[in-house]
């Protein structure tokens, strides 16, 4: 499904384990590298330094917060442009320090289903020289909302990490990393968990076969279709902003949708400017429609800080709700959706 090894893949309990688990060996692999006397001698932080975007989700983001808080780590977080949604490669890779160890951006945002350019930053990263430390600077996309629905392969991505998330390609609740040759030690990992010795003794601990099985036979069928997949959800996401715009017009807002810029082919995030409802209220008031107003873990009474991110104004946040079409997904099932919005609204 991704074009890796079966050796370069590494099961978990799902992708807060899997960003936590790379997240901090990313630290311990600078501290086991890192001498203390170049530090002394260029007169730098000895903190280790992680690049990441002002667009994740709380598992890597809330990671990192905690990294600084505790003084464990120094973090750079690049702000996406309000005109593309995207990270500039450009500063990301100002924002490069002798102490950076790792990059970690999502390959597409969870809420607005904007794709971000982690192969051009592989490309870059390629041509960057370290000045202090010798390590490489590893690079980390969580791929969790991308598989399934746009195509993900980890040689064209160039990344040393990426996080796989079962349920969001109608898998179990399950989740994997992979690791490039990490077998042939290419690219650090440490173990969280320690005992039998399971999962290259990298993740001690009996595996949950079963659940093991459901996201291999979700991946083959991603693997087989997803060129189906993508191009129903594209027509059907379509149909839903063409009468979301018949229905609404002027009064509503499709937010992440730019010109220079590609989202994944199921997500709409859609936002009602004459109302004083907020998002939550709205689909409290829907008696059909299932959705959420950001990322599906979150709490709903809360404008999103993604929306907020890419230059979107706080009242019009506030009333954003985040529409997902899946695989099986009808225009009669959006033209329902459609009508069930439009009671809310009026109630």
């Amino acid at each position: 499904m991704i074009g890796a090894k079966s050796s370069d893949i590494i099961f978990t309990s799902g992708g807060t384990e899997g960003n936590n688990w790379i997240l901090q060996t990313a630290i311990k692999h600078y501290r086991l590298c890192f001498q203390d006397e170049k530090c002394i001698n260029h007169g730098i932080d000895k903190l280790p330094h992680i690049i990441t975007s002002n667009l994740e989700h709380d598992s890597i983001k809330c990671v990192l917060q905690h990294f600084i808080n505790v003084r464990l780590a120094d973090v750079t977080f690049v702000e996406a442009s309000d005109k593309s949604g995207c990270i500039e490669v450009d500063d990301i890779l100002s924002a490069i320090k002798p102490t950076t160890c790792l990059i970690t951006v999502m390959l597409a945002n969870n809420e607005t289903g904007i794709i971000q350019p982690i192969q051009e930053i592989s490309e870059r990263l390629h041509a960057v020289k370290r000045s202090v430390n010798e390590s490489r600077i590893l690079l980390h996309t969580d791929a969790a909302q991308a598989i399934g629905k746009i195509p993900v392969n980890v040689d064209n991505l160039g990344v040393d990490y990426l996080t796989i998330v079962g349920h969001k390609f109608y898998g179990p609740r399950i989740g994997a990393i992979y690791v490039n040759d990490v077998q042939k030690g290419k690219t650090p990992l440490y173990a969280m968990l320690h005992g039998g010795g399971q999962e290259y003794n990298l993740r001690s601990g009996t595996e949950n076969t079963g659940m093991i099985a459901g996201l291999g036979k979700a991946a083959e069928l991603v693997a087989d279709n997803l060129d189906l997949y993508q191009s129903t959800m594209l027509k059907t996401r379509n149909y839903l902003e063409e009468q979301l715009l018949v229905v609404f017009g002027k009064d509503v807002c499709i937010n992440g949708k730019f010109t220079t810029s590609e989202r994944l082919p199921n997500t709409c995030n859609v936002s009602f400017l004459n109302t004083e409802l907020k998002g939550h209220e709205i689909l409290k008031r829907c008696k059909q429609v299932q959705a959420s107003v950001g990322a599906a873990c979150h709490s709903q009474n809360r404008a999103s800080h993604i929306l907020q991110a890419i230059g979107v104004p706080d009242k019009i946040a506030w009333s954003a709700l985040r529409l997902s079409v899946g695989r099986e997904t009808s225009e009669e099932d959006i033209d329902r959706v459609i009508k069930d919005i439009k009671q809310a609204l009026s109630v």
